[in-house]
């Protein structure tokens, strides 16, 4: 059997330059972002969503990205769940992709805002009405005797709704607001390539290379 300790891998597959990446982190993010979708790696919009509640215990769990621009990065939720309620109390979260078959990694932090209702009734509508019933149907992060409540629930709301459940009101967007970007390229040797963008005050991003 062989020990986790001597799995090893070594990245080879490219490197992250300052003169070929783009001087503004969006921008370079867009650029890998659409490299990992067109290279089929599975599920490139899923992101590991990192939190910190009033009991100062950080929580970690995967989120998928809905949209990203100049504001920032966005995904959806139930505002009651863990996730939400640590926001709630502090609204500093990280963000992290991990393009394994690219052999790289995007970290990202910043506060945490909810977006407009109107955002987030354009993004409820649009969802499969499936996934539109599941919102109402599960009281997310609470403790439930068994599955047969969710089931329950479903088919409570589906008949309630019909083909037009309205988006609940404890249902929504956040907008991660970035300050610094930090772009990890796997290179042989353990020597991997990290550049790291700041915001400064001047609204210019610092670039810099960090140490791996």
């Amino acid at each position: 059997m062989t020990s986790i300790a001597d799995l090893r891998k070594s990245y080879e597959r490219a490197e992250l330059d300052e003169h070929a990446s783009h001087a503004d982190p969006l921008q370079q993010f867009d650029r890998w972002l659409q490299e990992a979708i067109a290279g089929g790696v599975p599920e490139p919009n899923a992101m590991t969503l990192a939190t910190v509640g009033s009991d100062l215990r950080p929580s970690t769990r995967v989120v998928l990205i809905k949209g990203y621009d100049a504001r920032g990065i966005v995904w959806y939720t139930n505002y009651g769940s863990r996730k939400g309620q640590a926001l709630a109390g502090n609204p500093y979260a990280a963000l992290q992709f991990h393009w394994v078959e690219l052999e790289r990694v995007v970290r990202i932090e910043g506060v945490v805002e909810k977006v407009s209702d109107e955002e987030s009734d354009a993004y409820f509508h649009s969802r499969p009405l499936d996934s539109r019933i599941g919102a109402w149907a599960s009281p997310q992060s609470e403790v439930i005797p068994g599955r047969t409540v969710l089931v329950t629930n479903a088919a409570k709301y589906a008949a309630q709704f019909l083909l037009q459940p309205p988006r609940p009101p404890h249902w929504g967007g956040y907008r991660l607001k970035p300050d610094q970007w930090e772009f990890w390229q796997g290179r042989k040797s353990r020597l991997h390539d990290r550049l790291r963008y700041r915001a400064g005050e001047d609204g210019q991003w610092l670039r810099e290379r960090l140490a791996p």
